[in-house]
């Protein structure tokens, strides 16, 4: 049997190209899409990675194989495709290995209205058809296949947007976008386009071999040129997105990186004044501030694990306005729930320029706490570390312990919380005190246990 391990990966499908990951595969992944969502026609879009338009062709190829007719968008950012599948009503893949290696490529499926495909809401499944056809054959055409047609979504992804948060009457301001040869360069000049805004663009040419620096805003070396730009020349703030195009991050007037927590929180305040009174997820390593804000501004905080598919499904089990993950995940339930790093990134442009103040002092009252970071350790025994911290910690004054998503032990001036990776012998450590000298104190007392 076929071993789809290596490239089957929470929500969604990755891989070297071509090692673990070729054409012919790409079309039994269609097929196998088309017959677990039962779907009789699905929207395909792709980012700029050199094997990105052959993968999602051959997709489309077994997809209209087995009947399904195709729309093709082409090049596209992820929360593009998601426009695309909850704008036309339809299940969509985008092909994109995010903020990934250039050798790398990959899947993001939704179900119609860009409901997520998880590892128990149809992932499985397709993995299985594929295992078993990889390894008997292809299954037997339909008799009347469908059809594969093109069409442009980018016009109606940014006049959606911009419906949603009207920056038309902002004072003018100055802009500093690093895209990282990923498909922000696509998306922006439109979405961007006869707003107050004077755009300073970095790297906007769409180039899969990341010519300049990884496209993955996370790793602090690779905003360094976006911080030294809008130090050199004085703009307002400066938006590093990654290489699909579905995450932003934010540095401020001083280059200084704004915590996406505080962009939630910020966020979540503006959506909270159109929609009082509603319901805001937050998975459990954001910072105390996001709650808190939350309250503050009339709304329900709700804690989930870490993930896009927990916070989907909690989104749609709650009916939450807005979600918000530390690594830069936004999601809007104006946006069929979906993420979308560009609405987060108009939501900071439009409070910034609604007032006179630099964003560092605007940031200021979201940003409360002193956090770490996340801090990986490899180890090679996850479940026994996570043990010794249990032990370590269990029973003393004033502490608790849950266990929602790995360990979160919290006092009433700190907290950490530890995982497990799902993909690497590695735990993952974050910390938020209350000063910087209590998060480094327990910071370095996890790590001792953690590194052993």
């Amino acid at each position: 049997m076929t071993d789809l391990s290596q490239i089957v990966k929470a929500y969604d499908v990755r891989g070297v190209v071509p090692a673990q990951w070729d054409e012919p595969l790409a079309e039994l992944f269609g097929a196998a899409f088309v017959e677990v969502t039962a779907a009789d026609a699905i929207v395909i879009g792709h980012d700029m990675r050199p094997s990105s338009p052959g993968l999602s062709g051959a997709f489309a190829r077994g997809a209209a194989a087995r009947g399904a007719d195709v729309t093709q968008i082409g090049l596209c950012s992820t929360d593009e495709l998601y426009f695309a599948s909850g704008s036309l009503g339809l299940p969509g893949a985008m092909f994109t290995a995010s903020h990934n290696p250039a050798q790398y490529n990959g899947i993001k499926m939704c179900r119609a209205g860009a409901a997520p495909v998880g590892q128990d809401t149809g992932l499985a499944d397709i993995r299985a058809r594929v295992e078993r056809w990889s390894d008997e054959g292809a299954p037997e055409p339909a008799a009347e296949p469908g059809t594969v047609t093109r069409r442009d979504v980018l016009g109606d992804y940014a006049a959606h947007l911009r419906g949603l948060v009207d920056l038309s009457g902002i004072r003018p301001l100055k802009v500093v976008v690093d895209a990282g040869n990923g498909m922000g360069g696509h998306t922006v000049p439109t979405v961007f386009a006869g707003l107050p805004l004077e755009l300073d663009a970095m790297y906007f040419e769409l180039d899969g071999s990341f010519p300049h620096h990884e496209a993955n805003p996370l790793d602090p070396k690779n905003i360094v040129d976006l911080q030294a730009r809008v130090r050199e020349t004085g703009a307002d703030l400066g938006l590093a997105f990654d290489g699909d195009a579905d995450r932003c991050f934010v540095v401020d007037e001083n280059g200084d990186p704004v915590s996406p927590s505080a962009i939630t929180a910020l966020v979540a305040a503006r959506e909270l004044a159109k929609h009082p009174g509603g319901t805001v997820i937050h998975n459990l390593i954001t910072s105390w501030s996001v709650p808190e804000v939350v309250r503050e501004s009339g709304g329900e905080p709700v804690r989930t694990r870490v993930g896009h598919s927990f916070i989907k499904e909690e989104m749609a089990t709650t009916g939450a306005i807005f979600g918000g993950e530390h690594s830069a995940h936004y999601y809007f339930r104006d946006f069929w729930n979906a993420d979308t790093g560009m609405l987060a990134a108009m939501h900071v442009l439009a409070a910034l320029g609604g007032q006179q103040g630099p964003l560092s002092q605007l940031v200021a009252q979201y940003d409360r706490y002193a956090a770490s970071g996340e801090i990986n350790s490899t180890v090679d025994d996850q479940t026994g570390r996570l043990a010794a911290i249990k032990t370590a910690y269990q029973g003393r004054d004033g502490v608790t312990l849950d266990e929602l998503d790995g360990l979160t032990i919290t006092a009433d001036d700190w907290w950490f919380n530890v995982r497990a990776s799902n993909t690497e012998p590695l735990l993952r450590l974050n910390v938020e005190a209350r000063d910087t000298a209590t998060a480094d104190r327990i910071r370095d007392e996890a790590l001792a246990i953690i590194r052993g």
